[in-house]
């Protein structure tokens, strides 16, 4: 079993408030639930509308395919057009 974990910091310039920051959260969340079935949560810098820190997590029985999956959701996360990705950790055990 391989267990992979993805750290995502995002800067979200456009952001006036905590409500703005939400909707490009909730919107990069559900993209990357419903294309990867991963799970995601937003885990850090929730008091701030600038920037946001999300943790993603993949299960499966092979690491090649987790560091494959966990690749695809960084570069999806990298395309946002509302965020800029700032850092991404990733970690497979």
């Amino acid at each position: 079993m391989a267990v992979g974990t993805l750290r995502i910091r995002l800067v979200i310039r456009g952001a006036r408030s905590l409500k703005d920051k939400r909707r490009v959260v909730k919107s990069l969340k559900d993209r990357i639930r419903n294309k990867f079935n991963a799970s995601v949560a937003e885990v850090g810098a929730l008091d701030d509308y600038r920037s946001a820190l999300l943790g993603v997590a993949v299960v499966a029985n092979d690491r090649a395919y987790v560091n494959s999956v966990l690749s695809q959701i960084a570069n999806l996360a990298s395309a946002a057009r509302d965020a800029e990705l700032a850092d991404c950790d990733m970690e497979i055990f």
